[in-house]
């Protein structure tokens, strides 16, 4: 009987849609597993491939020297002014992300007897192990295994059986048609190798896909563009995707390997078999790529007591019972899963890391004006360093190009982020009157905190973070320079994503959300840089307070005469209280009052899943469980989840989507456990259809790390902290300070809410 949590989900029956394959992922490259014994399929992904559409040469549209006429229009009371300020191009999308190929295995059907009967579900049984990263399907004497390295940046696969076909297919759904594609086969001392060279129509751009397959007894045979294997007693499988660009001559020869020569790139695969592994080189790479994955993923666990039999079930099965511990338990376990497999050079897309289809929704893009946002909220409490690192790679690779965006579109120095980015660009160049987000200013700030939350965990400032804030800070010291009637800084042109003021135009002025940025932008940066602090805080001070409105809701728009739109996905507007911590039920009650009153008026649009999480992040902020249950449950209610345990955009699996997925976690920290670099909230809005569980390894921002137990009567939290320090306790009974010292455990046990 299953003693705890399941980290692993399972499924009865093979996956036909590529929407409920097996993920696995190291970051780089990623797979999606699915199909049956006699075909099976293996999508490779790689987070760098984006097709070029002319994005890759799209620049931030120069209006900064038509801005002041802009500002003065706004101010005087123009609620349309900014539906004209642009340079007049149509919406231009990032490059889109797509799929590299397909393994194909075959078997053919008249060499075995057919393994698998549709008839006999419980002949087959396919398995994704969270701890180890591998997707294995197993049906009578046929077993096949794949996981994607960590150390060794490589896709593994092996398959148990005697007679299989293997070839690569650049055929998937949305492939364009004029796909220039080479194909080849060849067998070297190494083993076969087989190569798919992709090149995108009218593009000096291109890709590769190298397997070099390894046998194990038995004979090989080329079948070109494929290869057919007989008698074996296994078969494994190395795959890389080798992506090309054109470079200077100078670094071509490092840059761009030499796909023309088949035996290097067999021999760089086979180099990578540990030579101790014997007659099981699947074991020894798979041990070597463990030994990082699962250090990562063991960091934090989540325990919810649920039923043994409930935790055996298969994902579709639990999927099923909505309301049942052992499904949070799994997809708690699932998330922390996909993000960390997600995370690597880059962070996780809209997708993650993967998709079966050339046409991916939005463009498979980085979404950062809440998307790309939420799937990293959970980092740092949920202690995966790793993908702080790959968001803050992303940022450091462009702030060369946020500083464009400020310079072009502002006339400012410093940076600003863009709304939309597919890895490589980020330039501002997607916007649209309907969606004016080259108006945005504060994309840098949110994309930033989850850095800074991260060096509060450990206590330290990097000098990265430290350089990209003081950007953030330079570039409102050139903006922030117009006043209202009451002499306060006034924020123009303003937008909050992805709203407008119903009596208004896109473009406005003083969003709820741009004060709350520009705020915490300032301030932060000056605990960064003293000698800096005095002129950035003075500049903080003189921005206006929030507005609240005749509902006696936080006002969208802080600029009166701005009419809020309740019934809206996203809740830019109550930025303040989540991620930031400006509005709080403890430091500023009233304010906290009317931003709850204004997650009570909004409304969930289109019912997206992002929209429905982050409504149930903001009222674990506000201490709202019961509200926290609600808009979870939308989600876990509204068939948001493939079998796979990834989720959709929308309800009835519609649209594939990371944002469910990868969110979760964070909601449930958030109800459990909150903290600041000096308050600790304990069990501020669970829900009671949890009343009893553990949650260990999590990580505090005034470093230390948490075990929390609670039950129906009573909580203990043992306390690990890293620095001595004294912090403020919060729990339904009220405050009290605790001192922590460096070193020590410190036991916090309490009664029941």
């Amino acid at each position: 009987m299953t003693t705890g949590p399941v980290h692993a989900t399972w499924e009865p029956r093979p996956a036909t849609r590529w929407e409920d394959a097996f993920l696995s992922g190291n970051g780089r490259h990623g797979t999606l597993v699915f199909g049956d014994p006699e075909d099976e399929r293996v999508i490779v992904t790689h987070h760098a491939l984006v097709r070029p559409n002319g994005g890759e040469r799209a620049r931030p549209p120069e209006l900064a020297a038509e801005l002041p006429a802009l500002q003065d229009r706004l101010l005087a009371g123009d609620l349309t002014a900014a539906e004209t300020f642009t340079d007049g191009r149509d919406l231009q999308w990032v490059q889109p992300f797509h799929p590299a190929f397909r393994i194909r295995l075959r078997r053919p059907a008249s060499r075995e007897p057919r393994a698998y009967r549709r008839d006999e579900p419980r002949a087959y049984r396919r398995t994704v192990d969270f701890t180890t990263g591998e997707a294995s399907a197993d049906c009578g004497g046929w077993r096949s295994r794949v996981f994607v390295s960590r150390a060794d940046d490589v896709v593994v696969q092996q398959i148990d059986t005697p007679h299989l076909d293997i070839s690569l297919d650049h055929r998937l759904p949305g492939a364009p048609h004029d796909l220039a594609v080479g194909q080849g086969a060849v067998l070297t001392p190494e083993g076969a190798l087989l190569t798919l060279r992709v090149r995108y129509p009218g593009s000096d751009r291109a890709y590769t896909g190298v397997t070099l397959v390894v046998v194990t007894g038995g004979s090989t045979t080329l079948t070109p563009p494929g290869l057919r294997i007989t008698g074996a007693e296994s078969v494994l499988l190395l795959t890389r995707v080798l992506r090309h660009s054109p470079v200077p001559a100078a670094t071509a020869a490092s840059d761009v390997p030499d796909i023309q020569d088949p035996l290097t790139q067999a021999r760089a695969l086979r180099d990578l078999i540990p030579d101790e592994t014997g007659d099981d080189p699947y074991a020894g790479l798979l041990d070597r790529h463990t030994t990082l994955h699962r250090t990562a993923y063991e960091r934090v666990t989540l325990d919810l007591h649920a039923d043994p039999a409930e935790r055996t079930l298969s994902g579709s099965e639990l999927l099923d019972r909505p309301g049942s511990p052992a499904l949070l338990e799994r997809l708690f376990a699932a998330g922390r899963y996909h993000l960390l497999s997600a995370a690597g050079t880059l962070p996780p897309r809209l997708v993650g890391l993967w998709t079966g289809d050339w046409n991916t929704a939005w463009a498979g893009a980085f979404t950062n004006d809440a998307n790309l946002n939420l799937q990293t909220a959970s980092a740092a409490a949920a202690a995966l360093p790793e993908v702080t690192e790959a968001l803050a790679g992303l940022i450091h690779r462009q702030l060369d190009d946020w500083r464009e965006n400020a310079r072009t579109v502002f006339g400012a120095r410093g940076v600003v982020a863009p709304a939309h980015t597919d890895g490589e660009s980020g330039l501002t160049y997607h916007f649209s009157r309907e969606y004016p987000l080259h108006l945005w200013t504060a994309g840098a700030d949110w994309l930033l905190k989850p850095l800074v939350d991260h060096d509060e965990t450990r206590g330290a400032h990097d000098p990265r973070t430290a350089h990209a804030l003081a950007q953030v800070a330079q570039f409102y010291e050139d903006f922030l320079t117009r006043t209202d009637a009451d002499g306060h800084l006034a924020v123009v042109p303003s937008y909050s994503p992805e709203n407008r003021p119903a009596n208004a135009g896109w473009g406005a002025v003083n969003a709820a959300m741009d004060l709350s940025a520009a705020r915490h932008a300032l301030l932060t940066a000056s605990a960064y840089h003293p000698e800096k602090a005095p002129a950035w805080r003075a500049l903080a001070d003189r921005l206006p307070p929030h507005r609240v409105n005749a509902d006696g809701a936080l006002a969208e728009w802080a600029w009166p005469g701005l009419d809020d739109n309740y019934d809206h996905r996203h809740l830019s507007h109550l930025y303040g209280v989540w991620p930031l911590d400006e509005i709080t039920p403890y430091d500023t009650p009233d304010l906290a009052s009317a931003a709850h009153r204004a997650l009570e008026l909004r409304g969930s649009e289109n019912d997206s899943a992002h929209g429905h999480l982050h409504h149930a992040l903001v009222a674990a902020r506000l201490r709202d469980g019961e509200r926290v249950a609600h808009a979870l449950g939308q989600v876990l209610k509204g068939d948001f989840f493939h079998a796979s345990l990834m989720s959709a955009h929308y309800p009835n699996r519609d649209v594939y989507n990371a944002d469910a997925a990868h969110t979760l976690p964070a909601v449930v920290i958030e109800t459990l456990v909150q903290s600041t670099p000096d308050r600790l909230v304990l069990l501020p809005a669970l829900p009671t259809t949890y009343p009893e569980g553990e949650l260990r390894g999590l990580r505090t921002r005034f470093g230390a790390e948490l075990d929390l137990t609670w039950s129906r009567h009573t909580v203990t939290a043992v306390v690990r902290p890293t620095r001595t320090h004294r912090v403020e306790l919060r729990t339904s009974s009220g405050a009290e300070p605790i001192d922590l010292v460096a070193g020590e455990e410190h036991v916090l046990t309490l009664r029941a809410w």
